[in-house]
């Protein structure tokens, strides 16, 4: 398995090196360069696999020969042991044809957990393969950044940094970060938006001059494929629990950044019979707006109730519109550089491609409090702002009442107390037992201006031998 650039102008990769390199040198997104597919008698039969067994059969192939089948096996195993549901993803039925799937049973209370646990274990045995040292670097709207932290803490060969925006974040979700003890965990908080957090981890993967020459930088945001690739199982596993492959069915995610959606396009073309993939955005609707328009323009980013999805630039977006636009590096290159300097229009073809399989949706603040109460008072079921979004456009998209829907839920309502309270419900919801202490712990933290000079020197000073 070899892994390319959408822009066409960097070397293949094995997942080995693709792990360790984030974005292309070229400032493309690496992709496979061939896909796996599994025909209905192989999905059929995923049927009879528990989550990690599921999870080996569709990682493998992406892994190729880079790691034993043994060592992968005891990898998977070792990360979704972590979780506390034993169906690791289970589902929840909210209607006839409306169900929840559950992603936020992991150590974080939130979907990045299934692919960030998974990562830092990777990279952990690859480094001791190779005794190598490497920085991570990632920001976060909210749930990214702690889910890094929890998967890599444990790896000696490892130093994180993780920006998160200034008082932009969830109390819950600033303190998952914050209270993590390590001296290798580095939290700064950026006085900017996540579009200015983003763009620093953009800067310094594109001039890495700032770090000693022997030390990797390494990237844990979904332009990382190995989230992407443990992503991709979910779907899988939602499908054949509905019927799969005999059965259509539907996903509706609340996605920002793009990257939970496009491991459910990777799963569609795997050979999964999905009817549509549901895009669901709150008042940041870049993607809405790039499926309903054809334009892509970035867009004044408004603080919501789920600051998750605060994004007005969707890093993963350019991983569809490679295959949109046949594959072809160059008009990739040439698109994304005109987004630099303002908006980009899509042609025919590619919106037609995308029309095919995408609609999409936007949620504001006040439809997400409207959809909390009105799930809670049917099936008193507790929704988080994300996963509300994505249930209030499941139930708008018009999918046909004999096609199950399944909406991504994101992430654990705990995370998000003051959402629930805008919906007007008073139940307390508590943090699981493991984190019930949280409001106690001490927080470590470094508040830094929005300027990449500051980020970059606080993470030279900052590098341990």
């Amino acid at each position: 398995m070899k892994y390319i650039s959408t822009r066409g102008q960097a070397p293949a990769l094995n997942f080995e090196d693709v792990l360790l390199t984030g974005l292309a040198p070229d400032g493309g997104l690496y992709v496979p360069e061939t896909l796996p597919t599994f025909s209905a008698e192989e999905i059929a039969a995923m049927a009879e696999l528990d989550y990690p067994q599921l999870a080996q059969k569709i990682v493998a192939p992406f892994v190729a020969d880079c790691i034993p089948a043994d060592d992968l096996r005891a990898i998977i195993e070792d990360t979704y042991a972590e979780f506390r549901h034993t169906a690791v993803a289970p589902m929840v039925q909210l209607a006839h044809n409306q169900w929840v799937l559950e992603l936020f049973h992991g150590p974080t209370l939130a979907f990045k957990d299934f692919a960030l646990q998974l990562l830092g274990r990777l990279l952990d045995y690859v480094l001791e393969r190779r005794h190598r040292k490497v920085v991570i670097m990632g920001a976060t709207s909210g749930d990214t950044g702690s889910a890094a932290i929890e998967g890599c803490k444990r790896c000696s060969n490892i130093d994180i940094f993780i920006l998160h925006p200034h008082q932009r974040v969830s109390e819950v979700q600033r303190r998952q970060m914050t209270t993590v003890v390590g001296d290798n965990i580095h939290n700064l908080a950026v006085q900017g938006n996540f579009d200015d957090c983003q763009a620093m981890v953009k800067a310094c993967f594109a001039d890495r001059s700032f770090l000693p020459e022997d030390r990797g930088l390494v990237a844990v945001n979904s332009i990382n494929w190995a989230r992407i690739m443990a992503q991709i199982v979910y779907y899988f596993y939602a499908a054949v629990a509905l019927g799969a492959p005999a059965r259509k069915v539907a996903f509706s995610v609340p996605t920002g950044n793009f990257g939970d959606i496009f491991a459910g396009y990777l799963a569609q073309r795997m050979g999964l019979p999905v009817e549509r993939l549901i895009i669901a955005t709150n008042r940041n609707d870049v993607l809405h707006r790039a499926l309903t328009t054809a334009t892509y323009s970035r867009q004044t980013l408004h603080h919501t109730l789920s600051p998750s999805m605060d994004i007005s630039v969707s890093s993963n977006f350019e991983r569809l519109l490679f295959d949109l636009y046949d594959r072809d590096g160059a008009a990739i290159a040439d698109l994304m550089a005109r987004f630099d300097a303002g908006a980009i229009h899509f042609s025919d073809t590619a919106m037609a491609r995308a029309h095919s399989l995408f609609s999409s949706a936007c949620v504001d603040d006040t439809q997400t409090c409207a959809q909390i109460a009105a799930t809670w008072d049917e099936c008193e079921y507790l929704l988080d702002p994300h996963s509300a979004i994505g249930v209030r456009a499941a139930l708008e998209s018009g999918v046909d009442a004999a096609v199950p829907v399944v909406t991504l839920a994101t992430a654990h309502p705990a995370k998000f107390p003051d959402a629930v309270r805008s919906a007007g419900l008073t139940e307390e919801v508590g943090l699981p037992l493991h984190l019930r202490d949280l409001f106690e712990r001490p927080e470590r933290c470094e508040v830094l201006p929005n300027d990449l000079a500051a980020v970059r020197a606080f993470m030279a000073d900052n590098l341990r031998d």
